[in-house]
């Protein structure tokens, strides 16, 4: 009976493995995250802690940072405050002309180490909005970027769980490349790119920078030469092409040509003085530059000094994480830009948490657990 038994096993496990031979191998697709928030997202859910109430909330409140994203003007200046009880998130949208790079900084005060994902989005899409990843922070909390296009970008800022405290977030554009001519700014800019030319019969490729003539005209970028020769319309003239950016950079009129064909040149670097060599004989000296990719585009955002200092902060930070109470009779918005939207009417003595400062605004959390700006002066601090 044993021994009958003893086969019986052999011949099932036989059939069982010869079955198992003819099915494929079901591999689990390979996952490859496209950031270090995605993969920290993914390890939530391997080890099922999405399914926990608090795992939930952290997905969620990444989801909903986007979403409801701030809308902000740059130079922008914040200090805030996570609660380490809570999952929660923090999401900024501004809009940023080609030409500009953008700058982000986040400084931690946390009293322990913390995991912080900084992730950038480019928006598109009108009525349904996508959100494409172009850039994370490094180590060290910072971020740059120089759009390829006019857009709105959306920066998510996002704690691992269980951890909070207070952080400041700095986010300012400066040009891209240098100004061309050198001790000159845009303000000696004096014809614009698409001004009409020839009595309208075509539009103006640059922007005309007017200096002395022989002054030094300087590489913006590290670049290659790839031209260098004299036309009728634009005279002397040198071109180089910037291989990270992607573009040419056309410089006529000029007087003298330091630079050959063939050359590498580093930013700042002399390439030849202000003159008015070709049909701008008729002109005071100036520099003619231009931008090309794929067709001139616009060079002014690329060189023009910006603001760059955020308006200070005049609230106490002794404020953050802290309940605060209402004074008189306060407006709430849904942002500290000039174009915030109007979210609520708070009444005096009415509690609220401080959960961020920015110039001379303070955010405050509402009791349905939104954020709104409301102007500094109209909160006092709860012992």
């Amino acid at each position: 009976m044993r021994q009958n038994i003893r086969k019986h096993i052999v011949l099932v496990s036989l059939s069982l493995f010869s079955l198992a031979g003819c099915q494929k191998e079901k591999v689990p697709e390979a996952f490859f995250p496209r950031s270090a928030h995605e993969a920290y997202a993914h390890s939530l859910e391997q080890a099922k802690l999405h399914l926990t109430a608090l795992g939930a909330e952290w997905i969620t409140a990444g989801q909903s940072s986007l979403e409801n994203a701030v809308d902000i003007t740059l130079p922008f200046q914040e200090s805030f405050y996570w609660d380490a009880r809570k999952a929660e998130a923090s999401g900024y949208r501004f809009f940023v002309k080609r030409g500009v790079r953008v700058e982000v900084e986040i400084s931690i005060q946390a009293k322990d180490s913390l995991l912080l994902f900084a992730d950038l989005f480019r928006e598109r899409g009108d009525s349904l909005i996508q959100r494409i990843h172009v850039a994370t922070a490094d180590e060290k909390h910072r971020l740059e970027f120089e759009p390829r296009r006019d857009a709105y970008y959306a920066l998510r800022l996002q704690p691992e769980l269980l951890r909070g405290g207070k952080f400041s977030l700095l986010v300012r554009e400066v040009p891209s490349i240098g100004f061309p001519v050198e001790g000159k700014n845009s303000r000696s800019i004096a014809s614009f790119f698409g001004d009409p030319r020839d009595g309208g019969t075509r539009d103006h490729h640059g922007v005309d920078i007017f200096a002395p003539r022989h002054t030094s005209v300087l590489a913006p970028s590290n670049a290659s030469v790839t031209r260098v020769g004299e036309g009728d319309i634009g005279g002397k003239y040198v071109w180089l092409y910037d291989s990270r950016r992607s573009m040419y950079l056309y410089f006529a009129h000029l007087e003298t040509r330091e630079v050959e064909t063939g050359d590498r040149v580093r930013a700042g670097q002399v390439i030849g003085t202000v003159g008015n060599s070709g049909n701008a004989r008729t002109t005071a000296p100036h520099l003619h530059f231009g931008i090309y990719r794929n067709g001139p585009i616009d060079p002014f955002f690329f060189i023009a000094e910006t603001d760059t200092i955020p308006e200070k902060i005049r609230g106490d930070e002794l404020f953050l994480g802290r309940m605060a109470q209402i004074n008189k009779i306060t407006i709430a918005r849904n942002s500290p830009s000039k174009a915030s939207v109007y979210t609520d009417t708070l009444e005096v003595n009415s509690r609220l948490k401080v959960k961020g400062l920015t110039g001379k605004k303070v955010r405050v959390e509402l009791p349905d657990g939104s954020s709104a700006y409301i102007p500094g002066e109209g909160i006092d601090m709860v012992n």
